[in-house]
């Protein structure tokens, strides 16, 4: 499988020492501590009212570049389970195109990060409605120059199937998904496998946290079945499934995985996903037909991680370089 673009200029991805194998490139993030500051670009709070009759808000942060540069497309940055404009990974890739003249929106999903407070509900790898609406909602000045999306692990699972339902309808002019898990029952299957208990014990514990948080809406039952969940599985099939009207876990996953929706996107799309990534399995992808969508451009180096990418040469993660290219060459 491919695993650099030459169109883009960029070389094929070498992790960095000492961010050898799939785990170290994981842990990378928190392992560092590195601060990204966003200075000089300004940055301004926004808030977008949920047109669903919920009364939820979603919070964002629009960056306006120090330089901006001619023609370059609003990017929309979406972060993962239990992320927030504030993750890492979020903050690296809208520095880079900052500096690269981009303005960026950094977006906190329904029930994430600050948003929490201002929302009864929950986002979850499905709800591609809210992405939706959210566009509905930008100004009209913010698609000016067009508008692309980047969304990283379960928020690019939720970008693709958005991507996937419009079709050639989407305002969006290029996309791309960093370690999206493109069948959620297989996923969350070798999450559960024993040499990622770690991860799972770290994971369900924020999720359990994030989806009690102030201003949660919960019934007693739906709060003691959260919080007594040994399993995101556990989890997904006694709160998310039956509280958003998939009734089980397993249906949950079967009808809003990505890789029901991938052959319907018309969006210029750049898929990166690392072959030793622990939580995804890489057979999801190398298996996949991506000559049957000319939209989606896979690329699929072995190494990397989920949502690492540390390669030699850069601080920069590779992921962000090779994404800010993407946008500007699509």
């Amino acid at each position: 499988m491919q695993t650099s673009i030459p169109s883009l200029e960029v070389p094929s991805f070498r992790p960095r020492f000492p961010w050898w194998g799939g785990d170290l490139q994981t842990m990378a993030n928190r392992l560092r501590r590195a601060a990204v500051d966003l200075a000089p670009h300004a940055g301004e709070r926004l808030h977008f009212p949920l047109a669903d009759g919920t009364g939820d808000t979603l919070l964002a942060t629009l960056h306006r570049p120090a330089m901006a540069k001619a023609g370059a497309p609003l990017v929309l940055l979406i972060h993962g389970l239990t992320g927030s404009e504030d993750s890492h990974y979020i903050l690296s890739q809208a520095r880079l195109l900052l500096d690269r003249g981009h303005r960026v929106l950094r977006l906190n999903l329904r029930g994430a990060g600050p948003s929490r407070a201002l929302c009864a509900g929950h986002y979850y790898a499905g709800r591609s409605q809210d992405f939706r609406m959210l566009l509905s909602l930008l100004p009209a000045e913010f698609a000016r120059d067009g508008l692309a999306a980047v969304g990283y692990s379960l928020g690019g699972a939720m970008l693709l199937k958005y991507l996937g339902e419009e079709g050639g309808s989407s305002p969006l002019k290029a996309a791309a998904s960093v370690c999206a898990p493109i069948d959620l029952a297989i996923t969350c299957r070798n999450m559960m496998r024993p040499r990622n208990r770690i991860y799972h014990h770290h994971l369900l514990g924020q999720m359990k946290s994030e989806a009690t948080g102030e201003g949660a809406v919960l019934s007693a039952a739906e709060r003691e079945a959260i919080m007594s969940s040994r399993t995101v599985w556990e989890y997904d099939d006694a709160f998310i499934a039956p509280h958003y009207g998939f009734g089980s876990a397993e249906n949950y996953y079967e009808r809003c995985k990505p890789l029901r929706f991938m052959t319907d996107i018309r969006v210029p799309t750049l898929m990166l996903a690392a072959g030793n990534d622990p939580w995804i399995p890489d057979n999801l992808y190398r298996g996949y037909d991506w000559a049957a969508n000319k939209a989606l451009v896979p690329l699929l180096p072995v190494s990397g991680g989920h949502v690492g990418f540390h390669g030699a040469g850069s601080d920069q993660p590779w992921s962000d370089i090779v994404i800010a290219r993407f946008l500007e060459h699509g």
